[in-house]
């Protein structure tokens, strides 16, 4: 880098305000900071020399970015800093800005008595802001195009198109109809291997038309062809020369060579080579293409025939020599390809013009190019004037993303070069983070603009955001490029001693906290590497490889953020813990974002992915919708309203889907209740429809239940996106295909992108590193360093700089050209890299493989290229050496971490969620679906009337495994039970009881499942298979972390199986010994309007002897009850239900007597429960046996507290009503008796 280069270190209080200049701001070092002071100053007029010649209002300070969201941020940023400003000029002790050394110093330059002055001038601007000129390059080309029409040459009222791609769809159409349909068959045929359909020239065309000037024509398809078709058959009859002959003579030197048998006969052959050469004479007589010759190409040869020639050299020949060439000449003929799309590009682009001026419209990138005409055109002097009159000062944010039109707009505008101190020009940028050459940003404008402003040239030289160790080790990675003698630097700019785009080393402010891993401050970067890898890695195993090991540290991470082990702060201090949020995953693309959020979801930690092309198009959401949509506008249609029904978010059990198999009145049921959906479609609109299918099918509460708040958001963001598309659509099938059609629509914006949530930020983010620039995350994880594509000769188009900086496109290139873009691709990938390496406040970790050409990769060309002479490839086992070369103290070099089947379980509780509103006031009486777990128990010396009730209808219940969680889970709400995570369980296993294991709904419902499953497998078919059940026990513990719980409940459960219970007539028997049983027996039965005053009074007089127990909830039961049992089983004669129940009643056996139990009985008025059961078990065996009898065949209901097999009794509570009870529930429920008060 020469001395004229070299930037001065920017003081942000007598930078000069006047001239063109240019800031390089590197990461993390004050930018957005230095922007808003400096507007500061031009407020105030400050600055003495260097201030401008009078103070601006904030219309007069043109602050241009490139988003609008930046605009936004800037636009608040300034303000904020204009209010503060102004309060500390007003504050005389300067109290309120204490630290800010910035306003203490600008104070300090004015008299005490100009400080209300300033403050006027700052609070005024501040309130001024909202008419600020701070904006995008598009907003305020627009802006200026309106507001100087004349001047410009520009229609006063012209509509801004935010998405014209259907009007280009409709050009691309005219072009193929006037250009294609009359070109001969053979063309067509030709034409048709490339694009089949207008849609697939549009896609291929659309990306050349900013380049259409450089590389249109003007020759027609129908010349195109014709010209190609002359040339192909001149290249082709050259190259078939000699070969009708050749192929004779072939034959009789290869046969001759088999019949001497100089050749080895494994490889060549008669039956190999015959066929070879029969079909390159047909070739060479005929008028085909290319002979399919498969390893023909190779054996025939010289190299081929030298392989398999045993004694001496085989015979030169013609043919032999020809065939190196041959197969490469065939594939390189000419076709008309890229001359159809050179004047496809520029025909669709003139077209396109015109039919944009006809409809007096404009697209984003128009209002530039009209902009910049304006400035060119005989009155552009005029129009620039009025613009720098109207905007004496600009300042250009992250100006390295900047392209040769913008550029040329702002040099006319402020005539860069000739740094006129009347106006204000302030570029500032980064070019080591300018990585949107796929967007048109192009860097060589940047350092275009470097040129023009050489001596001007300032730099932000500190570091506010990262660690000290983070930026040395930044600065270490970057300075290996940079310090070696040979090659082009850490960004390929550096010829001899010129250097452009230098990496200059940064100093750091430092934080006050750093990353603490086990009471040790952790390594600023880490690189990971896979261990005993001697051959290049696969891409794919490489993504899968790291997704595994990424999601592994962070689990650790995590788990020791719970423990106090892992966090930010200093050694031997109180930490604040590591947590999902503070974690960010960067990737390249959608493939690998997909696989490590699918690593992480394994493990339990939930994460939300960010990028720039996030659609809510693309979301699993939207394929549901579809589902939904096609279902309510065809429900008569079996197989669409099956697959809307099997959709995650309806959250049907797979139970309940195949009773729709066997079920005509259940499926008649769905069929009716979507037939309701089109007629509501239809009658009121797509919105209302789908709120209410979501009511219906309870997906609010189940998806903010399970904490899905992201699904929810999704679901109600489409719907609002539909109900805007229908007003412009006829019918439900266009609103289907148009949903459809967005789906596949990769390029969407706007509307489309997913709504952001607050909560996304308590989650691990997996952002895209184009989405992560201007961003920071206390940890950030990049997996996927290596990953790189390389340019190839079919992408299109080709792009590459001359020397001088001259862009050069092309639809095809040699391989020189081919080189030289994928240099420029590799320099892109470095500044992609320092941008991703930038991000990180505390901590990096990178994945480090040997991939297939890894030299060509941003790290293997930082860190290795010294090793790898040109030319050669990188050794891959010798990675893991190469990386602990590199080992300082801020870099560690680390094998990968390997899966170790931990998961993450966040102790953070969900909010409680608020009653569930009601969709529409009842006036007939309610009917909905109840069971035993949705009946409550009115609060202790309360009576509400049933009137009064207005509680909110039941889930109804689909499975058994949701009614034991429901009926755990009231128990947790009514306090009876205290519950303890399983993390607080310290009591010590004694034996293979269940007095310590972890209490509360979830684990109720796994000792409900293991049980289940035990009934399912075969209660005596286990007793002989104990390792069958140690491996279901074990994969039952692991997936929840009770791996301590493995050995006593495999233990508890092998004797449960034998261990004799009692029986209500003092019987016994035993689980393994039982005859044939039923598992969770549903049963139904009609209810109307019962009342629960009067089965409360029945059920407290015919059981557990009248004993007082808190009553029901007052209200008339209206419609089913449903239920499962848990077990129905047949011993001697008399059945029986049974009934596990996972209570806490104790820490020891005498928590379990049989008073105990009655009392917990009570407590949680099992006594109904149990009633409901045998009353289902009673109408069952009535239907089903002719002689039934109650006191004959009802045994009664055995309740088995599972936490009391090894307390006298075994944990068992029998019971058996009367058959009063029972003949009195019949009256009841069948209405023939009157309910009593």
């Amino acid at each position: 880098m020469t001395d004229r280069t070299v930037p001065s270190a920017l003081n942000v209080l007598n930078f000069p305000l006047t001239g063109s200049r240019l800031i390089e701001a590197s990461a993390g070092t004050g930018k957005t900071f230095t922007i808003a002071a400096l507007y500061v100053r031009l407020v105030l007029g400050h600055g003495g020399d260097n201030a401008f010649s009078r103070p601006l209002t904030p219309p007069e300070i043109l602050v241009v970015t490139f988003t609008d969201a930046a605009t936004k941020e800037l636009r608040d940023r300034i303000r904020v800093r204009l209010s503060q400003a102004a309060e500390y000029f007003l504050n005389l002790d300067g109290s309120s800005s204490e630290g800010d050394e910035f306003l203490q110093t600008l104070r300090a330059e004015y008299l005490p008595e100009q400080w209300p002055g300033c403050a006027r001038k700052l609070q005024l601007a501040a309130e001024w802001m909202d008419e600020s000129a701070v904006s995008t390059i598009h907003g305020w080309c627009n802006r200026m195009l309106g507001e100087h029409a004349f001047d410009s040459d520009s229609l006063f009222t012209q509509t801004l198109e935010t998405d014209q791609t259907e009007l280009l769809m409709e050009v691309v159409r005219d072009y193929w109809r006037s250009f294609y349909f009359a070109l001969p068959e053979s063309d067509i045929r030709t034409l048709r291997t490339w694009w089949r359909t207008p849609e697939e020239l549009h896609s291929k065309v659309a990306p050349l038309l900013e380049y259409a000037e450089e590389l249109g024509s003007d020759e027609t398809p129908a010349q195109i062809c014709e010209t190609v078709r002359q040339q192909k058959a001149a290249e082709l009859s050259a190259l078939k020369q000699g070969w009708p002959e050749w192929t004779q003579e072939l034959r009789t030197l290869l046969e001759g060579a088999v019949a001497a048998k100089v050749v080895d006969g494994r490889k060549i052959q008669a039956r190999y080579f015959l066929p070879w050469l029969e079909k390159l004479h047909i070739w060479a007589t005929t008028d085909d293409l290319t002979p399919d010759l498969k390893t023909g190409w190779e054996r025939l040869t010289p190299q081929g025939l030298a392989e398999c020639w045993k004694q001496g050299e085989p015979p030169a020949h013609p043919a032999i020599t020809a065939m190196e060439t041959l197969k490469a000449q065939l594939e390189n003929l000419p076709d008309a390809r890229s001359g159809l799309l050179q004047h496809a590009c520029r025909w669709i682009e003139n077209r396109f013009d015109i039919e944009q001026q006809k409809r007096a419209q404009m697209g984003f990138n128009d209002l530039l190019t009209r902009l910049d005409a304006a400035l060119r055109s005989d009155n552009g002097e005029r129009l620039a004037e009025i613009i720098r009159t109207q905007f004496p000062v600009a300042m250009i944010d992250e100006f390295q993303d900047t392209d040769p039109l913008q550029y040329r707009i702002f040099d006319t505008v402020y005539r860069v070069a000739k740094n006129a101190p009347e106006q204000g020009l302030i570029l500032i940028g980064d070019p080591k983070q300018a990585i949107y050459a796929f967007r048109g940003a192009d860097i060589y404008t940047y350092l275009r603009a470097r040129r023009d402003t050489g001596g001007r040239h300032y730099t932000l030289a500190t570091n506010f955001r990262s660690t000290r160790s983070m930026v040395a080790a930044v600065n270490e990675v970057f300075g290996l490029a940079e310090n070696r003698d040979s090659g082009e630097g850490a960004f390929l700019f550096r010829r001899g001693d010129e250097n452009q785009v230098p990496f200059l080393p940064v100093e750091a402010k430092g934080r006050a906290d750093t990353l603490i891993i086990d009471d040790t401050e952790a390594a600023a970067m880490t690189l990971w590497y896979p261990e005993n890898q001697a051959d290049a890695l696969p891409k794919t195993q490489y993504i899968q490889l790291m997704s595994d090991g990424c999601a592994t540290e962070i689990v650790r991470l995590l788990r020791l953020g719970q423990q106090g082990s892992a966090g930010f702060g200093q050694p031997g201090e109180t930490l604040q813990p590591v947590m999902p949020g503070d974690i960010a995953v960067l990737v390249n693309t959608g493939r690998e974002a997909t696989a490590v959020r699918t690593a992480l979801s394994k493990r339990g930690v939930r994460s939300v992915y960010l990028s720039d092309k996030e659609s809510i198009f693309q979301s699993a959401q939207a394929g549901e919708l579809q589902y939904w949509l096609a279902a309510c506008a065809a429900p008569e249609n079996d197989r669409l309203l099956r697959a809307a029904l099997g959709t995650p978010s309806l959250n049907l059990s797979w139970e309940a889907l195949d009773r729709l198999n066997q079920d005509e009145q259940e499926w008649d049921r769905y069929v009716r209740q979507f037939q309701e959906y089109r007629i509501c479609w239809r009658k009121q609109g797509i919105l209302p429809m789908l709120r209410r299918l979501m009511w219906e099918f309870d997906v609010p509460r189940r998806l903010l239940g399970r904490g899905d708040e992201r699904a929810l958001t999704d679901l109600l963001h489409l719907s609002e996106l539909l109900q805007q598309a229908s007003v412009q659509l006829d019918g439900e099938h266009a609103l289907i295909r148009y949903l459809a059609e967005q789906r596949q629509d990769e390029h969407q914006g706007g509307d489309a992108r997913k709504l952001r949530l607050e909560s996304d930020a308590e989650l691990v983010k997996v952002v895209t590193v184009h989405k992560s620039k201007g961003l920071e995350y206390p940890l950030v994880f990049l997996p996927f360093a290596c990953a790189f594509r390389a340019v190839k000769k079919q992408d299109s188009p080709l792009k590459w700089h001359t020397p001088e900086g001259e862009l050069e496109v092309a639809l095809s290139a040699s391989d020189d050209q081919l080189a030289l873009a994928d240099r420029e691709r590799l320099g892109e990938d470095l500044r992609k890299f320092y941008v991703a390496l930038t991000r990180s406040r505390y901590a990096l970790w990178l994945g480090m493989a040997p991939l297939k050409e890894f030299e060509k990769s941003a790290p293997g060309y930082l860190f290795h290229q010294d090793s790898v002479p040109d030319g050669e490839t990188f050794e891959a086992g010798a990675l893991p050496a190469r990386l602990q070369a590199l080992e300082t103290t801020n870099i560690r070099a680390w094998p990968l971490p390997a899966p170790d089947g931990a998961v993450f379980r966040n102790e953070q509780a969900l909010p409680a969620l608020g009653p569930r509103p009601p969709l529409r006031t009842h006036k007939a009486p309610r009917w909905w679906v109840s069971s035993f777990s949705g009946l409550q128990i009115a609060p202790a010396g309360t009576y509400i009337a049933a009137d009064v009730v207005t509680r909110e209808l039941p889930v109804e219940i689909e499975s058994a495994a949701q009614d034991t969680y429901l009926e755990n889970k009231s128990l947790e709400n009514t306090g009876l039970e205290a519950i303890g995570a399983p993390e607080s369980v310290s009591s010590p296993m004694t034996g293979a009881d269940l007095y310590a294991f972890p209490r509360g709904p979830a684990p109720g419902n796994f000792l409900h499942g293991l049980l289940e499953w035990a009934g399912d497998e075969g209660f005596a078919a286990l007793t002989s298979k104990p390792e069958k059940i140690a491996d279901q026990v074990a994969r039952r513990c692991n997936t929840r972390g009770w791996e301590k719980w493995i050995t006593p409940l495999t233990e508890w459960l092998t004797a449960l199986l034998t261990q004799p219970l009692p029986l209500p007539d003092g019987d016994t028997f035993t689980l393994a010994g039982l005859p044939p049983y039923q598992v969770e027996m549903e049963f139904w039965f009609s209810l109307t309007q019962v009342s629960t005053r009067r089965l409360d009074k029945l059920v407290s007089q015919y059981t557990l002897d009248g004993a007082a127990r808190a009553p029901l909830l007052a209200e008339d039961l209206n419609g089913m009850l449903k239920g499962f049992i848990d077990l129905v089983f047949e011993h001697d004669g008399r059945y029986y239900v049974l009934d596990y129940k996972s209570n806490w009643l104790g820490g020891d056996a005498s928590g379990y007597d049989p008073v105990s139990m009655t009392q917990s009985m009570l407590d949680h008025r099992y006594d109904l429960q149990f009633t409901l059961y045998l009353f289902a078990l009673h109408r069952l065996l009535k239907s089903r046996l002719a002689d039934y009898d109650y006191d004959r065949h009802i045994g009664g209901a055995v309740y088995l507290f599972l936490r009391g097999s090894h307390a006298t009794g075994n944990g068992v509570c029998v019971q058996r009503p009367d058959k009063a009870l029972m003949e009195q529930l019949d009256l009841l429920f069948s209405g023939d008796q009157e309910k009593r008060a």
